[in-house]
Formats: structure tokens, sequence, C-alpha cells
């Protein structure tokens, strides 16, 4: 019943925005409620003025490896599709990353959680060049779940670490 209740909160979520205007709910003209769009469902970071798409590979991995989140699986999407059509593409790699114990107490928690993990940061050029890093905003799959308050704490420890993650990665810090 729990694990229902959860996907009936996070669909809702998704479908209708739970973001309030100083006159009430935000509404589309029809009256019917706002759709949420996708991009109220992620955190973005530009990279910053002379940090390299590489270096923001290499930054990403480092802070990953100091705070002990495992990279798991790198998807280089950009590669992938220049292999198919023999042409440059613009740079797309996803990066996933776990915290094996956390992850773990999750599935133990609920089997939906499968779909999230492991979780994943995108390093991606948009059509000006500039870089961008992109990660599902997991305050909403956080707050939507109903968590145990000692798998809540870890929850947000993880996306904390995210967080460092993708800072480390859009500054080029080591």
């Amino acid at each position: 019943m729990r694990v229902l209740s959860v996907l009936i909160v996070l669909t809702g979520l998704l479908v209708f925005s739970g973001a309030h205007a100083a006159q009430g709910t935000r509404k589309a003209q029809t009256g019917a409620p706002r759709l949420m769009s996708i991009a109220e469902t992620v955190i973005k970071m530009p990279l910053a003025k002379g940090v390299s798409l590489e270096d923001a590979e290499q930054s990403l991995k480092l802070r990953a490896n100091a705070l002990n989140m495992k990279l798991v699986a790198e998807l280089p999407l950009s590669k992938q599709v220049e292999a198919i059509t023999g042409k440059p593409s613009r740079q797309a790699t996803i990066f996933q990353f776990c915290d094996a114990m956390t992850a773990r107490q999750m599935l133990d928690y609920s089997l939906d959680f499968a779909a999230y993990l492991p979780c994943r940061i995108a390093l991606v050029e948009d059509e000006k060049g500039q870089g961008w890093l992109v990660m599902m905003d997991l305050n909403m799959l956080i707050n939507a779940a109903n968590l145990k308050p000692e798998l809540k704490a870890k929850a947000i420890e993880v996306r904390d670490m995210l967080e460092s993650i993708m800072r480390a990665g859009a500054n080029g810090e080591l």
C-alpha cells in the first residue's frame, strides 16, 4: 500500500505542479492545473567560464571518489551517436554514481526505487557550446517517498554528495 501511495504522489508531482502563486494555485488558461515542465524536475549547472568539458569530467570523478560515491557506469551517448551517423555530435555523457549501502536500503524499503538507481549526472553540451551538468531533482523524490527518518537522512546525504559532485564539475575543482 505504501508503494502505491508513493507512486500516486510521484505521478502527481510530475503531472500537476504543487507550486502556488501569491493568488493561489497556478492554472493554465483553461482552469486546469498547470503541467510541470521537465525543467522543473532537474537541477542544471552551467560549467564556469574556462572550465572545459574534460575538466568537468575529471572533477566529477575526483569529487565522487573523494566522497566514496562509486562511478558504476559511464554512458558515452555522443560517441554512440557519432558511431551510428559517422558525424560529430555535441558532448553528451551520462555518469552513474552509487552509494551501494544506501541503494540497498532504498531497495529494501521499496523495489520501486530500482527505477531511480543508480544516481545519474549528465555532462552535456548545448547548441552554443556551453557545457552543463544535469541531474534529477532528488528533493521531489525524497519528499514524496514518505521515508523513515533514518532513511530520509541517508537519501539527503546522497543528494548532498551528488550536488557537491556537480559543483566540483561545474567549477573544475579537483
